[in-house]
């Protein structure tokens, strides 16, 4: 059952709505949802919709009398309402429990959310490779994709590899191209809120690239763009290790590593997209790049990839003394600039996530410097999503959207404003 229902108890602390004439205003979870002048009756009904079909997807199945207690309606607007949502296809009668023994006569009858009315994907672009997770609008995960892709792939050829997921992913679940009903996307990079990747180094090709245009190409739903780390953030404050904290961190540590940042709850972007870009900080004063600080050499590492990093690493991890110093030296670079950003923000928790969040060792130093510079030196924590960190955030972009088109949900987590 879904949050632990059990009928009647459950509903009742899921939605309160309240009529006050002239004004109609309704609560949703503690959340003012919006107030309604008494000669507005569609956006009344509209609202009546989005408390019925709430309340039936927070719980298994109920029936008309719960729904009626539960949402302080009526009985025939709430069997107005749940007419016109079976007729969306958005509710189902549910079968009666023949092996349960029936009480003497007719049992009440029992609706419940259609989660597999629509479904939603979560895509992430990644330098080596990319990825796609379907879910139903519960959120439940029914299958992932993902191809391996060239670091040096033009936009093109990267963006061919992920259609080709996509189009593998959809077929192997059984689930047509127009079921979807919203399609989320996290990308490295500075993106604007249409979808253009103002400012992407990451990948070639990427910079100016309008990714949400392309891509909507492909889908008859609404196309989300968002940057890969805050993806991430989002993604573990959902199902991570940030569940219990609304101002958290995350680092997605790389060669260039960036972060995401949620502030009471909501993703904070900046006024053009680009905060949390610590990748930069050497820009301002700190001009050591990585290619330097990872050299085992007298030269700078050459080509600086993945491959050659976590060749780094492993020497280092052999008791290469020059690799141990290199990996020392990222190490601090990395605590640095995350130091940087927590004391900008102070967050509650940083979350590492990121290949880097592999290393021996990097939560500690983290530690100790982060209580060395700041007045309140926060958690620190390893994802617990690991590679599918950024995929999973995009795809709670897409299920935010849809659920401000379902329940009118005033505000979301990754609501762009």
């Amino acid at each position: 059952m879904r949050d632990g229902f059990g009928a009647k108890a459950a509903l009742a602390r899921v939605v309160r709505a309240e009529y006050h004439p002239p004004q109609h205003r309704l609560e949703l979870e503690g959340r003012t949802l919006g107030r309604l002048t008494g000669g507005d009756p569609s956006l009344l009904r509209r609202i009546n919709s989005a408390v019925v079909l709430h309340a039936l997807r927070a719980a298994d199945c109920a029936t008309l009398t719960e729904i009626t207690r539960v949402t302080g309606l009526s009985r025939p607007t709430v069997e107005g309402v749940v007419e016109d949502l079976i007729g969306a296809g958005l509710v189902v009668e549910q079968a009666a429990d023949g092996s349960v023994a029936r009480r003497q006569g007719r049992p009440a009858r029992r609706y419940r959310f259609r989660a597999e009315a629509g479904h939603l994907l979560g895509l992430e672009i990644g330098s080596h490779r990319v990825a796609a997770l379907l879910a139903d609008l519960d959120g439940r995960v029914l299958g992932a994709q993902s191809r391996e892709v060239d670091e040096a792939a033009p936009a093109d050829e990267r963006l061919d590899r992920l259609r080709g997921a996509v189009a593998e992913l959809l077929r192997r679940a059984g689930v047509p191209r127009g079921s979807l009903r919203a399609v989320g996307v996290g990308t490295p990079g500075i993106v604007e809120a249409d979808g253009t990747v103002r400012l992407g180094t990451a990948l070639p090709e990427w910079t100016g690239l309008r990714l949400g245009e392309r891509l909507s190409r492909s889908f008859k739903c609404p196309v989300l763009v968002e940057n890969d780390a805050n993806a991430a953030a989002v993604a573990e404050h959902w199902k991570g290790a940030a569940t219990e904290s609304d101002d958290v961190v995350f680092v997605l540590a790389g060669l260039s590593p960036g972060a995401g940042s949620l502030i009471g709850g909501r993703l904070h972007r900046g006024y053009g997209g680009a905060a949390g870009e610590i990748g930069a900080l050497h820009l301002l004063g700190r001009e050591v790049t990585p290619e330097t600080l990872l050299s085992i050499t007298d030269e700078p590492l050459h080509p600086l990839d993945e491959q050659a990093v976590a060749a780094v690493f492993a020497q280092a991890r052999e008791g290469d003394q020059r690799a141990r110093a290199a990996v020392d030296r990222f190490i601090q670079r990395l605590v640095h600039d995350v130091a940087a950003l927590v004391l900008a923000v102070d967050p509650e928790l940083v979350v590492v996530g990121g290949w880097a969040a592999g290393l021996d060792g990097v939560l500690e130093p983290l530690r100790d410097e982060l209580a060395r510079y700041c007045l309140r030196p926060p958690k620190v924590a390893l994802s617990m999503l690991g590679e599918a960190a950024v995929a999973t955030g995009a795809l709670r972009l897409a299920l935010d959207h849809v659920e401000e088109e379902l329940f009118a949900v005033e505000a979301t987590v990754t609501a762009r404003r």
